[in-house]
């Protein structure tokens, strides 16, 4: 079963991609660790996002169709993941 994800990233996760919003394609047995990989690979995100885009994922949190998600958590076609990086304030 193939089919695409919607991967919203927020703050400095955004920065660091250089898009809010993107669609990106997910088969059977995908997660979103496999899914944070194909983020950075991603040939049509900021081309100079290298490692500082890898710090700023492995510092996010995940929702899963607004649900706190694991990396491991599995992905379905149709899904929203939303890439929370860590919050400044109170």
């Amino acid at each position: 079963m193939a089919g695409t994800v919607i991967v919203r990233l927020f703050a400095s996760a955004r920065a660091a991609l250089g898009t809010a919003r993107l669609e990106l394609a997910v088969a059977e047995g995908d997660t979103i660790d496999s899914l944070l990989r194909a983020l950075l690979t991603e040939p049509t995100l900021a081309p100079d996002r290298g490692a500082g885009a890898e710090r700023v994922l492995a510092r996010c949190s995940f929702l899963r169709n607004g649900i706190t998600a694991d990396r491991d958590t599995a992905l379905v076609p149709g899904d929203t993941v939303d890439a929370l990086p860590p919050f400044a304030g109170g």
